[in-house]
């Protein structure tokens, strides 16, 4: 396993997350309830893509942290084992998504 390549294959990862959550913060802004201007099914459409946004950026929050932890694990050289059972993650799993902190017997 090349380190550095592992590594910038997660500084691209994150980088790609933090701009999916800037492209989308807009949606993530709060509804106004003037319905004069805005009738009630448009009003809860955007509540509704603002409610999914903010489940998303969640998610993509959760993401950076995950990513984070591997960029630790693989300066302190623990990357690419379990953080759980401390047994080596497959090269395959961690090919598909180099954050992966569980072996695929801990995941379960």
């Amino acid at each position: 396993m090349d380190v550095k390549i592992v590594k910038r294959r997660l500084l691209a990862l994150k980088s790609e997350v933090s701009a999916l959550s800037e492209a989308a913060q807009a949606n993530r802004k709060p509804v106004a309830l003037d319905q004069q201007s805005v009738g009630r099914l448009s009003r809860m459409d955007s509540l509704q893509v603002q409610a999914m946004d903010k489940a998303a950026e969640h998610r993509r929050r959760r993401d950076v942290l995950r990513i984070d932890s591997a960029l630790e694990r693989l300066e302190s050289g623990d990357y690419g084992y379990c953080v759980t059972c401390d047994e080596e993650i497959g090269a395959k799993r961690l090919e598909l998504d180099p954050a992966v902190p569980l072996c695929i017997n801990c995941a379960k």
